[in-house]
């Protein structure tokens, strides 16, 4: 069972949503018996049928929830959670730049709820998947011992960290409200920055941890990037893996994509100069020989520091000067998405912007542009540099998290790798490996080479789907083992072998 609060086409805020849909999907098509519950939230409109109603007590509080079936592919069962009072409301986490401050109701709904869900099976769940904070106190309360949940005592638990950065930090007192503050333990294992992290929860208690690639993995049991919880995560340093998000490759495929102008693969790339012409138009940005000739660099991002766009604000004046058109797509901060429009306001043939989010505009810019713009901070896996690989958009990326793990240095000695990476996170370095990309892009050859090597690679969910199963596998004996009173089960403070 996988708990999750967003997911396509259901509900999206970012990369989240697509990849709880597409592991889904991958574990099913591998044989396995999947379902996922998530909020019904206002945006997914009027998605899946009635499939009965169900009371969630949270605390001491029934709710009462309509149940409502939908499905993902041919197999994956999806319940969708309808309850108006908390999830019926503008945005999926908050509003007008401030969260909703009921989260860790609305969220310790979803996790009760699935469990109760879970419970009421026939045959229960042999893991419950969480995934980011919202879900992390699945594996608590299964390892609390909470009444109505005992036929969940040999189901494990998985903890899957999407972004560290975002923890699920609430005061202490909400765990009264979701009946946890008299668990044994509880509230001094989730104990974080004068409250609560439901996610240092979900670390602590969980049978497995994972986080989206390996690089990550590394990169979180240190103090920079483990953002206060990388003793948590050095305790449960043998549990935890780093596992590389996959895309699903046929939703992602030159060859086939319906956004595209024209179809295109590694054999016959003619198809790719259309769709540069194309992203052009749409960008109101010229197309004449010399405009087709000249490197076109997208970029589609959250405009935000993480993302390296307090880099490119300090080297805005020397990219519009670089012999390259630049296109941008995306949203964020009022700071950066100003200096883009300024950008484009001041250089009208070589700058263009869309503020906001637009798929089909998301797979032009994949499709059409030459080089992809990815300066990150830091990283945990990102989708991007794997659809730019699959559409021989060659990459230029930090080498931090999963951008590390998947794009391989250019060498100009022997003229192998996918992209162009620099490591030291300065406008400089940026500036630098940007410069170098657009030399080598003058070599026809070598950038066909490039380009080839990339779209060669195999990103699939297959693979990464296959991954997790190794972990399942590894939890559930975990959980067996300590029922036969070999090992302790579950993480750090588990009761529910007591």
């Amino acid at each position: 069972m996988m708990v999750v609060s967003e997911a396509v086409p259901f509900a999206k805020t970012g990369g989240l949503a697509d990849v709880s849909s597409a592991l889904s999907v991958a574990l099913a098509t591998l044989g396995h018996d999947v379902s996922l519950v998530l909020p019904r939230y206002r945006e997914a409109g009027g998605a899946g049928e009635p499939a009965g109603r169900m009371t969630v007590t949270v605390g001491q509080v029934p709710y009462e929830v309509g149940l409502y079936a939908a499905s993902l592919g041919r197999d994956v069962r999806v319940t969708l959670l309808d309850c108006p009072a908390l999830y019926d409301r503008e945005g999926l986490y908050g509003a007008d730049g401030r969260d909703h401050p009921d989260n860790p109701t609305r969220f310790g709904l979803l996790v009760r709820a699935a469990l109760d869900l879970a419970a009421a099976t026939e045959g229960p769940p042999s893991i419950v998947h969480a995934h980011d904070w919202q879900a992390a106190l699945g594996p608590v309360m299964l390892s609390a011992g909470l009444p109505g949940l005992e036929r969940l005592r040999g189901s494990a638990s998985v903890q899957t960290i999407h972004n560290l950065a975002y923890q699920g930090v609430f005061p202490l007192g909400c765990l009264g409200a979701l009946g946890l503050a008299e668990a044994p333990g509880v509230a001094c294992t989730l104990t974080h920055k004068a409250g609560v992290s439901f996610l240092k929860g979900g670390i602590a208690y969980s049978d497995a941890v994972t986080t989206v690639s390996p690089g990550y993995a590394r990169e979180i049991l240190g103090a920079e990037l483990g953002r206060g919880l990388d003793a948590s995560l050095r305790d449960r340093g043998s549990d935890l893996s780093g596992i590389l998000n996959g895309i699903d490759v046929d939703v992602w495929d030159p060859a086939t994509d319906p956004y595209l102008p024209a179809p295109f693969s590694a054999g016959d790339l003619e198809g790719k100069r259309a769709a540069k012409r194309a992203v052009l138009e749409c960008y109101g940005l010229p197309t004449d020989e010399a405009a087709l000739t000249r490197p076109l660099v997208g970029m589609v991002s959250r405009m935000v520091p993480q993302k390296g766009l307090d880099l490119l604000a300090e080297i805005s004046d020397d990219l519009a000067g670089l012999d390259a058109t630049f296109v941008v797509l995306g949203t964020g901060m009022a700071e950066y998405q100003a200096l883009w429009q300024r950008l484009a306001e001041r250089h009208p043939a070589g700058v263009g912007v869309h503020v906001g989010f637009d798929e089909a505009r998301a797979h032009l810019i994949e499709g059409g542009a030459d080089l992809f713009l990815m300066p990150s901070r830091f990283e945990p896996c990102g989708l991007n540099q794997l659809y730019s690989l699959r559409y021989g958009t060659v990459p230029v990326v930090r080498a931090t998290g999963g951008l590390a793990d998947t794009v391989r240095a250019f060498d100009a000695e022997t003229e192998q790798g996918t992209g162009f990476v620099f490591t030291e996170y300065s406008a400089a370095a940026l500036m630098a490996a940007l410069r170098t990309a657009l030399a080598v892009f003058g070599d026809r050859d070598a950038w066909r080479r490039i380009q080839a090597a990339g779209m060669a690679e195999d990103h699939s969910w297959d693979v990464s789907a296959r991954e997790y199963v190794k972990v399942y596998r590894r939890a559930v004996a975990s959980v067996r083992n300590g029922a036969d009173g070999t090992a302790a089960q579950g993480g750090a403070g588990s009761t529910r072998s007591e």
